[in-house]
């Protein structure tokens, strides 16, 4: 896809969301419409991973910073395109790489990046188990380094950045060990936490999971999410199908589970289950990943029940 294509499809994006942002303004009473939102969607070598923009009246903030260091470049670039304003601040919504990577060239480029500290404390972690594995393969195109955010919040707190007032939530394990969510009047950015018609990036604890969206549908409420991967919809929606799908991805475990080891006959029986269940949904690689995790979670709660 080329740099003009994205900028016309950013561009299109951006009215879109406008508009759906002075809907809700036209419904409810108490919200401002002093922003818009634009979203910026790598190419499948990035894993299709979303950046979001919201262009204030003193600037731009950029939610999460790409798989691809050229990516989180080439988002900034469209952003401050359409806007017309400088990127003033950088997110990190979790602890995988295609939230962080781009961190280091965001950092070099001169614009702050931020995120929570339960969240810093696991990029470490994250990027030592797959850096070896990426760098080799995508150099030049691939952080040579860690450059870590900076701490902004260790709780959930209420922020202003590009004139506009934000809320980060500061939230517990899911996809990753914490999360950051952030909400700017009724929207709400997720990153890996929810994905719009994509199998989710592997390493979360399903049960945990569930558990983090029901209290976001409870205390949160979003009229509307951004996805992590996907396109933006209705937050009551897009809640109650991640949900089913952590739900399937459990009765597929759960039909041919054993108590033992997984076998390959396992793995292909489950990921075929759920390849027939959710024909249409992106990246089912992670298969290959989400089905061992889950089976592995599925062990570790009958030995916790023994124990007990």
């Amino acid at each position: 896809m080329t740099f003009q294509y994205r900028l016309l499809l950013a561009a299109g994006l951006l009215i879109m969301l406008s508009a759906l942002t002075a809907c809700y303004e036209q419904s409810s009473t108490g919200y401002h419409n002093d922003f818009q939102i634009g979203q910026y969607i790598s190419s499948a070598k990035g894993y299709n991973t979303n950046s979001y923009w919201i262009e204030g009246p003193e600037g731009v903030v950029l939610i999460d910073t790409q798989f691809l260091p050229s990516a989180a470049l080439e988002a900034v670039s469209i952003a401050e395109s359409v806007s017309g304003k400088s990127v003033v601040m950088a997110i990190v919504l979790g602890a995988s790489p295609d939230r962080f990577n781009g961190v280091q060239i965001l950092t070099e480029r001169g614009i702050p990046v931020v995120s929570a500290i339960p969240v810093i404390d696991q990029i470490t972690e994250a990027h030592n188990k797959t850096w070896p594995v990426f760098h080799p393969r995508l150099s030049p195109d691939y952080p040579d380094q860690l450059v870590l955010p900076k701490v902004a919040w260790t709780e959930t707190t209420d922020f202003s950045a590009a004139g506009l007032n934000f809320r980060a939530y500061v939230i517990r394990q899911g996809v990753s060990k914490s999360h950051l969510l952030i909400e700017l009047d009724g929207h709400l950015f997720t990153g890996n936490l929810v994905v719009n018609k994509y199998h989710p990036w592997p390493g979360g604890d399903s049960r945990q999971w569930l558990q983090r969206l029901d209290e976001i549908a409870q205390h949160i409420e979003p009229r509307v999410i951004y996805p992590g991967r996907g396109y933006p919809m209705q937050g009551d929606v897009l809640i109650k199908q991640q949900s089913q799908y952590l739900k399937g991805l459990q009765q597929a475990v759960a039909r041919v589970y054993t108590g033992g080891e997984i076998s390959e006959l396992d793995k292909q029986d489950i990921t075929q289950a759920m390849n027939k269940s959710y024909p249409h949904y992106g990246l089912d690689r992670f298969l290959r990943y989400l089905v061992p995790a889950e089976w592995k979670q599925s062990r570790e709660h009958d030995h916790q029940m023994m124990a007990k």
